[in-house]
């Protein structure tokens, strides 16, 4: 997955220079908020949490819910690819877009399951071959070079997201 992303990028670096095209690569993190798919388990593994503490299920971890991602509000992307196509930016520059903090799985799915009153989740034995252990990003270079930082909190952003699922699927 990773190695497709680089490859991805230097691909549109060489046809960019080719072209005397400007590019600017920002990389996102975890994006999570309304609007996203809520059946399609590539985009995310929020929506799919959500889904099961609304149905009053218990979440399954993999490995032992240590796993940590970096998870960003739609609306702080938005806001970052917002600047970043209005600036006047170095090209081929990569700004990693993300909250620059860690969180487990673990973490995330137990602050999902208190929002719907859901048993806590579960460790399920399983595990997905290739999976990284931990992806975060340092956001300080795209924080100076955007003039922008995260400003919605996980908490905030996982209740404005289960504000409009709920608003989105009936009571499973």
């Amino acid at each position: 997955y990773g190695a497709t992303k680089l490859t991805q990028e230097q691909m549109l670096s060489s046809w960019a220079y080719s072209f005397g095209v400007e590019l600017v690569f920002l990389r996102l993190q975890n994006v999570y908020g309304p609007g996203q798919s809520l059946t399609n388990a590539y985009t995310g593994i929020v929506p799919l949490f959500i889904r099961w503490a609304k149905a009053g299920k218990s979440i399954p971890l993999y490995e032992d819910g240590a796993i940590g991602r970096d998870f960003v509000y739609i609306a702080d992307v938005a806001d970052a690819l917002v600047r970043a196509a209005t600036l006047a930016l170095p090209p081929r520059l990569i700004y990693d877009v993300g909250t620059g903090r860690v969180t487990t799985i673990r973490d995330l799915a137990t602050t999902i399951a208190r929002i719907y009153g859901a048993p806590e989740p579960h460790v399920s034995g399983q595990y997905r071959n290739g999976d990284v252990r931990n992806v975060t990003c340092v956001i300080s270079g795209t924080e100076a070079a955007l003039d922008w930082s995260p400003q919605w909190s996980l908490d905030a952003g996982l209740r404005s997201l289960c504000a409009w699922i709920d608003s989105q699927l009936p009571t499973e």
